[in-house]
This record gives structure tokens, sequence and C-alpha cells, in this order.
């Protein structure tokens, strides 16, 4: 790991972070917090993503969905108005709007095949936003003149990495970097999300091998066609099952390239030196175990 204890930490003139956990859980909170005090760079994955990797993607399916009303497709061919994502750090919403939701078109769907098209995109982009990250802590320290640096990763950090590969690409290059600190969020707070997720359910990343295992699962308990499919029921049918997927997944990166921090811990501080003194107290556990 970057750093080796709390003295270590605390000390360190150069303090760099990498946040990752299920959404929902104050990744990009805390990172604004430590933003907000004006020495810390926040670099956010999903951005990165978004304006960068899927920019294009993003804004030609928008144009391709408008070219399909013919007021709007003369006016496209002859240059009179465009379409573009308003994507911000506050408004990461383009990019799920991108990948989607499988199922009946007649309901907002989009077929498995392209479906699953968007979400090799997404995949690609992800990896190549996570490996910008050392781009971006020289950038931000060599530019900008940030001491320190927080990355504010996507919750399916998780599903493209290989925790018990000590050569994985991604894990590898991030710890070399920074320190990796999970948010872990209790049962209650899991119970939370799935219900705020029902409320509105909001597209998602999977593993190819968990999409078709749990897409043909769907298929066979509701005994439906493809086409048939209620986009909603299934992601919402799909959600608690990612979730029980990825915390497995979320525990062996902490275990094996970095540290955990308990969400309940998490957000009763208030403010940077509190988060700064739960990674020290994080760091020296870990040290005595090792």
């Amino acid at each position: 790991m970057k750093y080796k204890t709390g003295a270590e930490w605390q000390g360190c003139a150069n303090k760099r972070l990498i946040l990752f956990g299920m959404s929902g859980l104050g990744k990009t909170v805390i990172s604004n917090m430590l933003r907000d005090t004006g020495e810390w760079y926040h670099y956010s994955v999903d951005y990165r993503i978004g304006t960068r990797y899927l920019g294009e993607a993003i804004d030609d399916n928008l144009k391709k969905v408008a070219m399909r009303e013919p007021f709007l497709r003369e006016q496209f061919l002859s240059d009179s108005i465009y379409i573009k994502a308003n994507l911000t750090f506050d408004n990461l919403a383009p990019v799920s709007f991108f990948l989607g939701k499988p199922g009946s078109e007649a309901l907002g769907g989009i077929p498995m095949a392209e479906f699953r098209r968007r979400q090799k995109l997404f995949r690609e982009a992800e990896e190549a936003a996570l490996l910008d990250t050392h781009h971006f802590i020289e950038r931000a320290q060599s530019l900008y003149g940030y001491p320190h640096f927080v990355c504010d990763t996507g919750g399916s950090i998780c599903e493209w990495v290989d925790p018990a590969n000590p050569e994985d690409p991604i894990l590898r290059a991030l710890s070399d970097d920074a320190l990796l600190v999970w948010i872990k969020g209790s049962e209650a707070h899991t119970g939370e999300l799935i219900r705020r997720f029902d409320k509105a359910p909001k597209p998602m990343a999977y593993q190819p091998e968990f999409l078709s295992a749990i897409w043909e699962e769907y298929l066979t308990e509701k005994n439906l066609k493809e086409d048939a499919v209620n986009p909603d029921d299934f992601i919402r049918y799909t959600y608690a099952r990612a979730l029980a997927h990825r915390q497995p997944r979320y525990e062996a990166m902490a275990d094996t390239w970095g540290i955990t921090l308990d969400y309940e811990d998490v957000k009763r501080i208030k403010g940077p030196d509190d988060f700064m003194a739960l990674i020290a107290t994080a760091l020296d556990h870990r040290a005595k175990e090792s």
C-alpha cells in the first residue's frame, strides 16, 4: 500500500486517496468536502467516463432518438440545431441514460444485444478512466498545485478487477499511486439503498457473467420472452442481487489492496480532520494485524 501506518499518513505532505464502494455511501460527499478545503484535487471517474470516453456515444444516441422525429431530423440535417448531453460533476445522469435498461422497447427498454454493447463500451471506458488516475495525480500537482488528491470511483469498479491477482493491472496501478479505501455499508443501509432504488430504478453496469446468469434466471422465473420484459421490473429484480454480488468483491479489494472504513463511522465525521483520523486508525489497525 501507499501508506503503512497512521503516523505516516498523517505526516505525509501529499495525501492520495481512492474511495470505492456502493453508490450512496458518501464517496462523492466526502470528495466534495475535501475539495472545498482548497487543498484537494477531486477526480471523478464517472465524470471522466462521460466526458472523455463516452461523450460522443452519449450524444450520438440522443441524436439517433431525435432523428426519428421528422421535424427534428430536417433541422439536424440542415445543421440548424444540435443536441448535447448536459453532463456535469453534479449531474452524471446522462451516463446512466446511455446505459439504458434491457426489455420491451414499448416500455422504454432496449434489446439485450444493444444493452450488452453499451455495457461493453462502459466497461472499456471505466477501465481507461481508472488507469487515467496516475495522469491526474501528476496533473493536479504540477499544473494546479494541489498538494492532495482524491479519486471518487463508481460502484462498478469491483466488476472489472481481480483482487486475488497480485498483478491485476488496475489495482496495481491504483495502489502504487494512492491509498484504496472501501467505505463499507451496514445491512441497514443496504436495505435503505434497495428501498430507494425500488422507488426510482436507475441503469447500472454489470459483470458480463453476472448479467447473463441473472437475465436467464429472470426470463425463466417470469416465463417471458425478451421483448415482453418490463425494463424497470428487471433492474429492480437485479439490484439486490447485484449488491450481494459486489460485496465480497469490495471486501477482497480492501483486504488485499487497501483499508476499510465503516459507513457508520464515516457518517459521524464533522470535517476533513476527522476523516484523516479515521484513515490513520484503520491503517494502524491493519499494521497490527499484518
